[in-house]
């Protein structure tokens, strides 16, 4: 066997959730583990015939304060956390007389169940667990040598795992186990932590969600209370951000800033200079250029009225150049991974404006958690990670896409995942034309972009809307084809979307009306 395989002769049984107890215990017992467990794990288990041995029997101790006092003793612990084939851990074993505990199978006191039935505030608090997350974590924490079940539906898996090999676990499979055992404490401790704030009315829940929270001077409005809680494990970005110089970020300034470095950290900076505008959240100009500065300008050309006041992404070293033409129009704050002292020197000149230096770009493939509460509860997802560079595209017209087309596809591809559902993109030569957002139908989104971008082609004298001879990006498949009409209507020569509507044909077949170039990436990049 490998030697990372460890052996469960001993298994402590103490659940609240019942679900499944018996047959694993049953399952557990047949295989020769002996078996301990607590109060009502117990009795459940003695009434199903199973030979069992209460906890009071390995500690010493009857159960006492209403059962507030049983597992919190050295020789629960002591079995839990002695590591195996440490000589000194068993010496101690040895002489306290302490068994090891080979398996843990455990689930908590039902705190939200309780809040979420109207339970009262001493309801509320005998229902937090204490000494079963202490075993969790204390099992969790030496999953080198010890197995720590929290899922009844892990239960299955488990048998097999003993099945498998001859009676033991193997470390990958604990230290899953592990994982899932700390998220479950983490989130227990964090529904708890919400509720103590909610009553007190203090400060954020902070418990499963960061290491420290500082007080921001206000929400999205004034009336609302903000903090910005940092991740124990930081990606570049605005929140570990050094702030050189301008006043104190709002909570709308980090909201945005993150948005528009998210949205540039999608273009290599070994490969390109890229810019990206932000205002609300949303990409209002979005370039690559030879150099920052022409990035910028061109950024700029998509939409400058909504740039007003805007927030600035760069993603290389913020140059003078750059700095000086930024400066030229009112901006919140201009975030980028690094800068040289002249364009720091540049931008001291504008005392309000926020420079932001985060040492580096995050890395869009990573992965991380996107948390919103919602009435009673809260949605969580991973984040969008998906990049177009990793996508097949699919051509599904009877005209393919130029090497130029497609170069442009993949650039209004990284930009329209970043813009609010319903979200079209316009992009002609690596920049932003035309950037339609938020509305509930994408014709609406086509049509506004397209407006924005004849705006834009008056202002600088054009006889034709910048979005004629560009192509188009969509965020989500086109449910009919008007809005495919209306893509072509605008200008446009060549679209991608993700495909997957029940009338993707009936799209097709008016792009092959229309002479343009259609693929299909398959992945779609709503964003709401």
């Amino acid at each position: 066997m490998p030697s990372n395989t460890r052996p469960i002769q001993r298994a402590l049984l103490s659940v609240f959730d019942k679900a499944g107890l018996i047959e694993l215990a049953q399952a557990l017992h047949g295989r020769g583990v002996e078996l301990i467990s607590t109060g009502g794990s117990r009795a459940a288990l003695e009434k199903a015939g199973i030979p069992v041995k209460d906890i009071s029997e390995v500690t010493g101790f009857p159960e006492m304060m209403d059962g507030r006092v049983k597992t919190l003793h050295p020789k629960v612990h002591g079995g839990l956390l002695a590591m195996r084939g440490n000589p000194e851990h068993e010496a101690a074993l040895l002489a306290h007389g302490i068994k090891p505990i080979d398996l843990l199978v455990g689930n908590l006191y039902p705190f939200r169940e309780t809040l979420a039935r109207g339970g009262t505030f001493d309801e509320i608090i005998e229902n937090i667990d204490i000494g079963g997350p202490a075993m969790l974590r204390s099992s969790a924490k030496n999953h080198d040598g010890v197995c720590v079940v929290v899922d009844p539906r892990d239960y299955a898996a488990l048998l097999a795992e003993l099945d498998a090999n001859n009676g033991e676990t193997r470390l990958i499979f604990r230290k899953a186990l592990a994982a899932k055992a700390f998220a479950h404490t983490a989130a227990y401790d964090s529904a708890i932590g919400a509720w103590f704030a909610e009553v007190t009315k203090e400060g954020p829940q902070l418990a499963a969600q960061g290491t420290e929270g500082e007080e921001l001077r206000y929400g999205e409005n004034p009336h609302q209370k903000a903090w910005l809680v940092l991740k124990g494990k930081a990606r570049p970005g605005v929140a570990t951000a050094r702030q050189v110089q301008g006043k104190a970020l709002s909570y709308n300034n980090l909201n945005d800033a993150d948005a528009a470095f998210e949205c540039v950290a999608e273009f290599n900076p070994a490969r390109t200079s890229a810019i990206a505008i932000i205002k609300h959240a949303n990409p209002c100009g979005v370039s690559e250029g030879a150099n920052l500065v022409e990035a910028y300008r061109r950024a700029l050309a998509c939409d400058p009225v909504s740039a007003f006041g805007g927030i600035v992404a760069a993603n290389q070293k913020l140059d003078a150049d750059a700095a000086k033409a930024i400066t030229e129009i009112f901006t919140e704050v201009i975030i980028a991974p690094d800068a040289t002292e002249e364009a720091i020197a540049i931008v001291a000149a504008k005392k309000n404006l926020r420079l932001l230096l985060t040492g580096g770009l995050p890395d869009p493939r990573a992965q991380d958690k996107i948390i919103r509460t919602i009435a009673g509860g809260r949605l969580v997802q991973s984040r969008d990670n998906a990049v177009v560079d990793d996508m097949t595209l699919k051509v599904v017209t009877n005209r393919a896409p130029t090497e130029a087309e497609l170069s442009d596809m993949r650039f209004a591809y990284r930009v329209v995942k970043h813009v609010k559902s319903n979200a079209i993109v316009y992009v002609k030569g690596g920049a932003t034309v035309g950037i339609g957002a938020g509305q509930m139908s994408r014709v609406d989104s086509a049509r506004i972009a397209a407006w924005k971008a004849a705006e834009a082609a008056k202002a600088i004298g054009a006889e034709k809307p910048l979005t004629f001879g560009s192509v188009a990006a969509s965020d989500a498949f086109f449910p009919f084809a008007d809005g495919l009409e209306a893509l072509v209507a605008a200008g446009a020569t060549a679209v991608i979307q993700p495909g997957g509507s029940m009338r993707d044909q009936e799209v097709i077949d008016a792009a092959n009306a229309a002479g343009i170039a259609m693929v299909f990436t398959g992945t779609r990049h709503f964003r709401h």
